[in-house]
């Protein structure tokens, strides 16, 4: 029995890890399509107290008692270890168990304009703009996000309509499970080569998810790297970029402020409409480009995004702004590779801030090894850097790799082992009209607070 069997046969589903950002959105779908719900995770938190607020029953701990006669199906998620005693019992007790990915992918089939937005950046900031586009606009539709949209709330959604929004991540060829109608790559670049090995072998599993696609692919032109994948493939393209060779272009791109960015949006040399993007970062307006497009393929008009557009303002974790101290403005940010890094510390110079401070947590080893100069070259914008000890993740350092080394090719640069001593030293030396922005994928964000946290309620370390 397929998949997709094995799910519509079900009646209740019980999601092992049901407190993780990711499982939250296809616990709302699911749900909202009458499904019985259980779960259990580890820790409680804000999705837990919003799952039982709908009355799904989620038990604290994990344990084989959880699973409970009259289980259909199990879903658990990619940080589940395979010796999960709810796993295992499971599986001995021949209850089919799935992984979150393929869940998703199952419920990308049940809408019939699913978008899936794919890249290897920029995939949560466009997927949660298309969401605030197409809810703004009165679309209602279903959404998974990697991050918070404010909008919603949270990472996604269950809308009433056949519109689905989806970010499409590459990792381990997760997003080969989803069956987009709308596919969007925004760029393809190397990373996650602990799992790829080489560019080349990148471009072609976005070559798959591409051929995946029900209709049209909404690609990045300028990308020599989609120019590459997209060569040959029999499906009807369509372009967005910088120049009027592309078919989604920005015309009288102007700076508003540090935070806004106008443009006129021009589809094959007409100018549609005006428009205005409210987040940091002249790379937004590929983004927008991007979203624009996909919005405008599931029938919006160019006039309901101009009045749409203007309400996103980020989403979590994308150079959100976390707080002030002291005059000092702390954000947080999920830029993890090089090229993100760049393109978030370039954004931040031209805010107008006395200094920029880059807070860095190299995640993995294998990608710290790999990009140590790229990593060097691009902190080295920000005015001052301090890192954190690698977070391996699922790696073991087999590089003999170390921050040490990341530290020794940028100038100034100091690190320490522990988020209490980055935000002791990050309060002693920044200054009033400085920035100071976390970055990476881990968990550098809880230094952000950390340091809010010791500020409000501490004097400042000696």
């Amino acid at each position: 029995m397929d998949i997709d069997s094995i799910i519509q046969n079900a009646r209740h589903i019980h999601f092992i890890g049901i407190g993780g950002s990711g499982m939250f959105p296809l616990v709302q779908i699911l749900y909202k399509q009458g499904m019985k719900i259980s779960g259990s995770d580890n820790n409680e938190g804000s999705i837990v107290d919003a799952e039982r607020a709908m009355g799904i029953a989620v038990a604290m701990g994990q344990s084989a008692g959880n699973i409970k006669a009259g289980i259909d199906l199990a879903v658990y998620s990619a940080a589940i270890a395979a010796d999960n005693p709810e796993l295992v019992f499971a599986r001995e007790s021949g209850i089919p168990t799935i992984e979150r990915s393929e869940m998703l992918g199952y419920i990308t089939r049940q809408y019939s304009r699913c978008i899936c937005v794919a890249g290897t950046h920029g995939k949560t900031t466009t997927t949660a703009m298309l969401t605030q586009i197409l809810l703004d606009c009165g679309r209602d539709p279903s959404a998974v996000i990697g991050g918070k949209l404010p909008a919603i709330g949270g990472y996604g959604r269950a809308g009433g309509s056949d519109i689905m929004t989806c970010e499409a991540c590459e990792f381990a060829d997760t997003f080969l499970r989803l069956s987009p109608d709308i596919a969007v790559i925004l760029n393809i670049d190397e990373d996650h080569l602990d799992h790829f090995g080489s560019l080349e072998n990148i471009i072609a599993s976005f070559r798959r998810f591409a051929e995946n696609t029900d209709g049209p692919v909404i690609l990045n032109g300028g990308d020599g790297n989609c120019l590459k994948m997209a060569h040959g493939l029999e499906k009807r393209m369509i372009t967005f970029g910088i120049g009027a060779h592309h078919d989604y272009t920005a015309a009288n791109i102007r700076m508003i402020s540090p935070v806004c960015t106008a443009f006129d949006l021009v589809y094959r040399g007409e100018t549609l409409c005006g428009l205005r993007v409210n987040v940091p970062g002249e790379h937004q307006v590929l983004n927008a480009l991007a979203a624009c497009a996909a919005a405008i393929e599931t029938g919006v008009t160019p006039g309901e995004i101009a009045q749409a557009i203007p309400n996103f303002r980020g989403a979590g974790r994308r150079f959100e702004v976390l707080g002030e101290i002291n005059g000092i403005t702390v954000a947080d940010d999920y830029a993890h590779h090089p090229l993100e890094i760049e393109v978030t510390l370039k954004a931040a110079a031209k805010m107008g801030y006395s200094a920029v401070w880059a807070v860095f947590q190299p995640f993995t080893y294998s990608r710290t090894a790999h990009m140590l100069d790229a990593f060097a070259k691009a902190l080295s914008i920000a005015d001052h850097v301090v890192m954190s000890k690698i977070m391996g993740g699922r790696e073991q350092n087999t590089f003999g790799i170390s921050t040490a080394d990341l530290a020794a090719r940028i100038p100034g640069c100091v690190w320490f082992e522990g988020f209490p001593e980055i935000a002791d030293y990050i309060l002693r030396h920044a200054k009033p009209g400085d920035l100071v922005i976390t970055m990476g994928c881990g968990d550098i964000y809880k230094c952000a607070n950390m340091m809010i946290a010791k500020y409000n309620h501490k004097k400042l370390p000696d």
